[in-house]
């Protein structure tokens, strides 16, 4: 790896070449997402957002859901393409891992040395999912960035109508945050996971058994009033040093974001889900996050692309 600031090749399998819309004009007042992307090089990704697609459907398949999320990459850069640029920041795209067939272990196994590679270049990783399968690679190589610093307290908070802390034989999209409570036993770090926007039907007892087990705060979708959700994180953010953000979308309703695995019969207001977003933001502790499980074969007018661009653009350049 080389200094600090200085991108060594991140390991993704191809260059995306999805980046377009209209252009108003070349100076910096006219520029939208698809022009800085279109301009940039990865040689320096110093204080960069660094965009890493991770094409699978291999997890939201083994945990017999609605395929189709390997199509998620794609349909977010087109939704964020016409975004408009108001506050300059480093945008690079490095590309998509891609997953064939049921070969979701090396999958992971790469998308966590892209996160690596991007984090000791000094970016901001933000991985375009993807089933929520995603989360196993993107936790995996923030806990390899630190496995020097054992002091630094790591935190993962998942907005998400499901615990996903399923007890599976192999790996699953419903399995990501046990397999990574597993890895931080074999690390020796403390799990601190927290999870904001249950759905109660959506999550057998014995999920909730689970997460009490491993002393995981959650906070139901029913009660996620604006206060409560601001108490919720805050005190979350106060555990920890670091923070690797993910969002599922099935966290959001169904009237925004159809186009999931499974659509949510309640869901967390759009703006309360921002609100997190821009709260994470201004901690200053969030180091990489990850917008899972769109799946834009079942989305409508590009509802919920459109939606998880907004929450990308406010983690991004908000």
């Amino acid at each position: 790896m080389g200094d600090e600031g200085k991108a060594a090749k991140v390991p993704t399998d191809q260059n995306a070449q999805q980046w377009s819309g209209r252009v108003d004009g070349s100076g910096a007042q006219h520029l939208r997402w698809h022009q800085l992307i279109a301009e940039q090089e990865s040689e320096n990704l110093s204080d960069a957002v660094a965009l890493i697609g991770f094409r699978s459907d291999a997890g939201v398949l083994r945990n017999q859901g609605r395929i189709g999320a390997s199509e998620g990459p794609a349909a977010l850069r087109s939704a964020l393409s016409p975004m408009a640029i108001h506050k300059h920041r480093t945008l690079v795209d490095l590309g998509d891992i891609v997953v064939d067939g049921d070969q979701l272990e090396p999958g992971q196994e790469r998308l966590a040395g892209a996160v690596v590679q991007a984090l000791s270049s000094g970016a901001l990783p933000v991985i375009l999912g993807g089933g929520h399968e995603t989360a196993y690679g993107t936790g995996l190589g923030l806990i390899r960035h630190l496995a020097d610093d054992r002091a630094t307290r790591l935190g993962i908070l998942n907005l998400d109508a499901h615990f996903d802390l399923r007890d599976e034989s192999r790996r699953t999209s419903g399995t990501p945050f046990l397999d990574l409570y597993q890895e931080m036993q074999r690390h020796d770090r403390e799990f601190h996971y927290a999870v904001l926007g249950i759905s109660r039907p959506g999550n057998t007892a014995v999920l909730f058994e689970k997460a009490e087990e491993l002393g995981v705060p959650y906070l139901l979708d029913e009660d996620c009033q604006p206060e409560m959700i601001w108490q919720f994180v805050h005190a979350f953010l106060e555990r920890i040093d670091v923070l690797y953000l993910t969002i599922d979308l099935d966290v959001l309703p169904a009237s925004v974001a159809p186009g999931v695995s499974a659509p949510a019969g309640y869901g967390v207001p759009f703006e309360r889900i921002l609100a997190v977003c821009r709260q994470v933001v201004a901690s200053g502790k969030l180091v990489v996050a990850d917008v899972v499980e769109l799946n834009p074969r079942f989305d409508i007018d590009s509802r919920t692309a459109r939606s998880a661009a907004r929450l990308i653009y406010e983690i991004s350049v908000g």
